[in-house]
């Protein structure tokens, strides 16, 4: 719904991280949540794994809005330019591509320093944070 109702309406900085965040960046979030808590997690644990999700979750919400942008129908498999021509603010909108790249990036190398303390118990999650960032669809 909120999606929706930021149709054609000029959006801070702010207003859409929170956006994006509430979408694909949920999803991300409640699945290691729910992780975290059936594996026993300890506060701190679940913490870092909750931050990590969070920061992939907008990684992967940017990345979505620049396949959105660059790649063709025929490699999306879908639709794609649909933000553009619904008049929807993202980042890559407000930012432009090379920062939103750059964004992308950054938010991945925090992520994945947020399992350092996890060692090789963490690798399933490094390769997720890097397919969020190098996909192609």
């Amino acid at each position: 719904m909120l999606d929706l109702d930021a149709e054609d309406k000029t959006l801070g900085e702010k207003e859409i991280i929170r956006l994006q965040q509430m979408k694909t960046g949920a999803l991300i979030v409640s699945s290691v949540e729910a992780g975290a808590v059936l594996g026993k997690a300890s506060p701190h644990a679940r913490h870092a794994l909750v931050a990590y999700a969070r920061a992939v979750g907008l990684a992967f919400q940017i990345a979505d809005d620049l396949l959105d942008h660059t790649a063709s129908e025929a490699e999306m498999g879908k639709a794609t330019g649909k933000d553009a021509d619904a008049g929807k603010e993202t980042l890559l909108s407000l930012w432009g591509e090379d920062r939103a790249r750059e964004q992308a990036r950054i938010l991945t190398e925090q992520a994945l320093g947020y399992l350092e303390e996890f060692g090789d118990k963490a690798e399933l999650l490094r390769d997720v944070a890097q397919f969020a960032i190098h996909r192609r669809r």
